[in-house]
């Protein structure tokens, strides 16, 4: 019997989220990196998608708190978060 399509997405998500943070853990990818929020983001967001078929509150909630928070990291990361930079050491 193969795996439903939530299944794989619950998979998806979860190599998604296991494998930036390995990668953050080995230095390949910081977390000020925007690829480091959006594959969480990315990750949590296919998760949710799984509970769809196998529904469980814990899961959703943490999943939830994972997509604001990784939201919130995207922005910092990227231009949305960069609106008033402040200065070096140097004042530049």
């Amino acid at each position: 019997m193969l795996p439903s399509a939530y299944t794989l997405a619950g998979f998806a998500g979860v190599a998604a989220v296991l494998g930036a943070y390995f990668a953050n853990q080995q230095r390949w990818l910081r977390s000020e990196d925007w690829r480091f929020p959006f594959a969480n983001f990315a990750g949590s967001c296919l998760l949710l998608v799984s509970l769809y078929a196998d529904w469980n509150l814990p899961s959703a909630i943490v999943n939830l708190c994972w997509a604001a928070i990784s939201v919130y990291g995207f922005a910092k990361s990227t231009s949305l978060g960069k609106k008033n930079p402040k200065p070096g050491p140097d004042g530049a």
